[in-house]
């Protein structure tokens, strides 16, 4: 497993955003992004908040669930308690959602903007313990960043 700039990859995110003006656009290169960054990944992308429910954005990789409601798994648990969710094994995890059975570990990031939950990031591994500290600290950085340049977008994803 390569070892990540998380603040070179910030710098990247931010000058591939920076005069993006379409949030969905925005939201598809900020997942291509780090799709290609990570190694030991099988799907990353954004659940977007819906209602009540968590709805799939841009993502990259394996197929994934469509429709998360916001106390079921990992991603529920990450938007209701607006905390980070690193789950070293997923079968562990009480309610966890199998979207895909190869899938040992997930991180996941609450996205808020203008103070509002808009959805999380999801990243999936299919090796058990695949993120640590370092990974979280640096996706939660990348994952602020991204917040903070959609909220002078006009459309929210």
């Amino acid at each position: 497993m390569n070892q990540i700039d998380y603040d070179l990859l910030n710098s990247q995110l931010r000058a591939l955003l920076k005069d993006e003006h379409d949030a969905l656009a925005a939201a598809a290169n900020f997942v291509a992004l780090l799709y290609n960054a990570l190694d030991e990944v099988n799907c990353l992308g954004i659940y977007v908040l819906r209602g009540d429910e968590l709805v799939l954005g841009p993502f990259q990789g394996k197929p994934a669930c469509t429709h998360i409601a916001l106390d079921e798994g990992v991603c529920g648990a990450a938007a209701s308690t607006l905390l980070t969710q690193r789950v070293g094994d997923v079968h562990a995890f009480p309610g966890h959602i199998v979207c895909d059975p190869d899938s040992r570990s997930e991180l996941v990031v609450p996205l808020v903007s203008h103070g509002q939950l808009i959805g999380v990031l999801d990243i999936d591994s299919p090796i058990t313990r695949r993120f640590s500290e370092a990974d979280q600290d640096g996706v939660e950085k990348l994952c602020d960043s991204f917040c903070e340049l959609q909220e002078n977008r006009k459309y929210f994803i």
